[in-house]
């Protein structure tokens, strides 16, 4: 028996933060299905991503300050450092249409937050699994699920890419559109690197 029980609250943490990026994906292919809606819904998507970074940097605070950690420090580092990149790149692709004042999503944009609504429901079963190693077969079989979602985003994102450059002749709308797909497609990326971490903490402590 140890005689310092190790901190579990991480968990709730971890679990915390994976309902914000779930919830954050969801809201951002609502936004694009109901695109009139757009200007004042990105209001909540910045809520949604300011509300994950506090709780990130509550799991930041409390891995310094407890003696006892449920896994080793930088794995929880990596883990809530890539969770809430997530939620960092969807948010960056929203505003920049803002910004960039988008009058239409692409289908192909659609087809990747739909990806990303896939990734990220496992990113939350995958998270949730992790306070109970019994639970390592259904994380591991999640993680390679991530893995091939990454792999179908990185077919849409070459697709669009080629399509963009043959077909559009408006170099503006070229630079805004490739900025718009790869920063979007670097949340599908991360979703792969939180599933990568997972899979090591579990081959780890399992």
């Amino acid at each position: 028996m140890r005689l310092i029980p190790r901190e579990e609250k991480f968990y709730d943490l971890f679990e915390e933060l994976a309902e914000k990026i779930d919830e954050g994906a969801r809201l951002f292919l609502d936004m694009l299905n109901n695109y009139d809606s757009f200007e004042p819904r990105l209001v909540k998507l910045k809520e949604i991503e300011h509300e994950a970074d506090i709780i990130t940097h509550r799991t930041y605070e409390k891995m310094h300050k407890t003696f006892l950690t449920p896994m080793d420090r930088e794995d929880i580092y990596a883990l809530v450092n890539k969770m809430d990149s997530i939620l960092d790149m969807t948010e960056a692709s929203a505003i920049r249409m803002s910004l960039y004042k988008i009058k239409a999503p692409a289908p192909e944009l659609i087809e990747q937050a739909k990806l990303l609504n896939e990734a990220t429901k496992r990113v939350k079963t995958i998270v949730h699994g992790l306070r109970d190693m019994k639970n390592a077969p259904l994380i591991l079989e999640n993680c390679v699920e991530i893995n091939t979602i990454e792999n179908a985003g990185d077919s849409i994102l070459r697709t669009t890419m080629a399509k963009l450059f043959e077909q559009e002749k408006d170099p503006f709308e070229l630079i805004k559109w490739k900025e718009i797909f790869e920063r979007f497609e670097e949340a599908l990326d991360v979703c792969e690197d939180v599933s990568n971490i997972v899979e090591g903490i579990v081959l780890k402590n399992g």
